[in-house]
């Protein structure tokens, strides 16, 4: 399986074709002459790496400023990307960001227990927010998170890149046609083996848990637009082979099952301890439909019941800056949401599983 940690990045179709696509009907890009989103991103990691480089082939979203504690990063990114001295800020004095024109939006790619500060602070100094997800580690953080951008009067996005895949697009637009009929079961299976203990996904101080703050998402998030429907309750079970290595809260492995209001269920798996994991299916009255991998950084693979689902290979972080520019100035609605409140829905789901695995009870919900 090609994970989000191993994929090199391979690109048969950028943005630049997208809009002779007209994928869905409705093209991601819709007027090359529209205002760009000039991006800073905060956290030079690898996926901010990922993400810089998906940039360059954006039409409506350009990467013009950084933020990183580390000196000789913001070195390096300056002479890779071209960015100006007075675009770059450390995280001490990020704030002054406010009054430099140049910046329209930061995108926060840091460890998850960081985010809801610094989406506070990047809000508070006027600018757009798009942020990774998780969108923090509960939900009462994230909504801390939505409110102070609200206030600010700002935009906040999170980094649901498969949002905007085409595989995963039909899926939902074949759906919503009644391909399958009524849904009634997903499977959703997110995992690979952990190797490096010593990073920051693997503290709980950071990550604010293991695999299910990581990889688990997925399925989380992927049961929600592949059934179509917010789920009303969820129970979960958690094993834990390695105690010393996934110490406590560092979750190993959890399975969950989810109830929806139309009378769907899913069951799904989030580890950290198993191999070739990135797969949803969804089985309806009338049919099915299959991503595998269904997560990863391409290219993702699909069919249904009806053969395979033919729709363009993209760099999802390419058509996601796009779209997210058309979402921010043009107030463009995309088919799955991905703003603050839709990342809230999933941490309380993921708050309900923790719950659920501790307790041994089925969790209602509320989202």
């Amino acid at each position: 399986m090609k994970t989000r940690r191993n994929f090199i990045q391979q690109v048969s179709l950028t943005a630049a074709c997208l809009p002779l696509i007209n994928f869905m009907g409705t093209p991601l890009i819709k007027n090359h002459n529209d205002k760009i989103l000039r991006v800073a991103i905060m956290g030079l990691g690898s996926y901010g790496k990922r993400v810089a480089e998906a940039m360059k082939d954006c039409k409506r979203a350009k990467l013009v400023g950084v933020i990183s504690g580390t000196p000789s990063k913001i070195i390096d990114w300056k002479n890779r990307y071209n960015i100006p001295d007075k675009n770059c800020y450390n995280y001490e004095n990020f704030d002054t960001i406010k009054s430099n024109p140049d910046i329209n939006a930061v995108y926060v790619i840091t460890p998850n227990a960081l985010h809801h500060d610094e989406v506070i602070r990047v809000a508070k100094a006027g600018k757009h927010v798009i942020c990774e997800k998780p969108m923090s580690i509960n939900a009462k953080l994230g909504q801390e998170m939505v409110d102070a951008c609200k206030a600010a009067g700002v935009k906040l996005l999170v980094g649901y890149r498969m949002h905007f895949e085409p595989h995963t697009l039909e899926i939902i637009r074949m759906r919503n046609a009644g391909a399958f009929g009524k849904a009634l079961f997903f499977q959703g299976l997110s995992g690979f083996i952990m190797g490096d203990s010593n990073q920051w996904r693997m503290k709980k101080e950071l990550s604010g848990g293991g695999a299910m703050m990581d990889i688990g998402i997925y399925s989380v998030n992927g049961s929600r637009y592949m059934i179509g429907e917010d789920p009303v309750w969820v129970t979960a079970q958690e094993t834990k082979n390695n105690s010393q290595k996934f110490t406590d809260g560092l979750d190993e492995t959890i399975q969950f099952q989810m109830g929806f209001p139309g009378g769907a269920v899913a069951s799904c798996l989030s580890t950290y301890s198993m191999d070739n994991l990135d797969r949803f299916f969804l089985d309806g009255d009338n049919g099915f439909a299959e991503l595998n991998p269904s997560t990863g950084y391409g290219p993702i693979e699909g069919k249904t019941n009806k053969g395979p689902i033919d729709a363009p290979v993209v760099t999802h972080q390419t058509v996601q800056m796009d779209a997210m520019a058309g979402i921010i100035f043009n107030n463009d609605k995309p088919v799955v949401a991905v703003n603050g409140e839709e990342a809230v829905k999933d941490l309380k789901i993921i708050d309900a599983i923790y719950e659920a695995c501790k307790t041994g009870k089925k969790i209602d919900l509320n989202l």
